[in-house]
């Protein structure tokens, strides 16, 4: 039976379900609206709706899931949906994303709460008892495409992100995760937490000088406060804008955001994230 892959007319979903398909793995995407996704296998599922998650997910090898951007409140009843579902109807396996939640850091003020939507996912699959494995980005380099902030980068050479320069980060692309969803739904022997992004973090220097490095020119970053971040992405987010700020208020005052080595994906699938510039080129064209 085929994997059923959330959100995937998106960033998260897409690139995994082209990754199953072109190796001829049976795969549909499961959107809210099967319009949007044209010319590959797709059912309807409505994540406010436990039984259209229920029949979705009803004998098929495994779920990958992840929750989309929304108020808060809205992803909480989305997470526990989800949850009911796969208890329900016990798909072969399960691997969630993170979305670049941090589930790993217990007592730092950076790890999500037991009653945030992310950790009522997380916390509702490991105790269904369905093999699972959780992938735990941090942040995406997908997020420096943003217009305000790429447009910036490649006409006056500033990339400007709401983080502090030396801050370093575990930054991976969707297609990193893409292809760590993939290895994890197919191999059953490997479960728990397994991060994705770059060991050790890149700093701001660091993305600046991949974009150079593409660009073949000079491109120095900038550090942004995060309100002022939220400016600009509020047009494209909406309400769920706040929710981001908040994140990047809380990175501003930490140490760091990397993942740990031991359960990350080199030293667990023996995969390694892409650089900036290898992840420009492909995403580029």
């Amino acid at each position: 039976m085929p994997y059923v892959v959330h959100g995937a007319s998106g960033a998260q979903g897409g690139p995994l379900l082209t990754r199953l398909l072109s190796n001829g793995t049976a795969a549909v995407g499961a959107v809210r609206n099967p319009g949007q996704l044209k010319g590959k296998p797709v059912i309807a599922v409505d994540n406010a709706s436990v039984d259209s998650l229920t029949v979705a997910y009803h004998e098929v090898d495994g779920v990958f899931a992840h929750l989309p951007a929304a108020p808060e409140p809205v992803r909480r009843q989305y997470a526990q949906n989800i949850v009911a579902a796969i208890k329900a109807a016990r798909p072969k396996r399960v691997v969630a994303s993170t979305s670049g939640a941090i589930i790993d850091m217990a007592g730092s003020p950076l790890q999500a709460s037991d009653d945030s939507a992310i950790m009522i996912l997380v916390n509702g699959i490991r105790d269904s008892g369905i093999s699972h494995s959780i992938v735990a980005p941090r942040l995406y380099l997908e997020n420096l495409l943003l217009p305000p902030i790429f447009e910036a980068a490649k006409a006056d050479g500033t990339l400007s992100y709401p983080i502090r320069a030396n801050f370093p980060v575990s930054w991976c692309s969707h297609l990193d995760v893409a292809e760590a969803a993939q290895k994890l739904l197919t191999d059953h022997s490997v479960s728990g937490i397994v991060g994705v992004g770059h060991l050790p973090g890149l700093g701001g220097e660091d993305l600046a000088t991949g974009f150079a490095e593409e660009f073949g020119r000079g491109v120095a970053f900038q550090s942004l406060a995060p309100d002022s971040f939220g400016k600009l992405i509020e047009p494209m987010f909406g309400p769920a804008a706040a929710n981001v700020v908040g994140l990047y208020k809380a990175l501003w005052e930490a140490p760091a955001n990397v993942i740990r080595n031991e359960t990350s994906a080199q030293s667990v699938l023996g995969l390694m994230p892409r650089s900036v510039r290898q992840w420009l080129a492909e995403t580029l064209g």
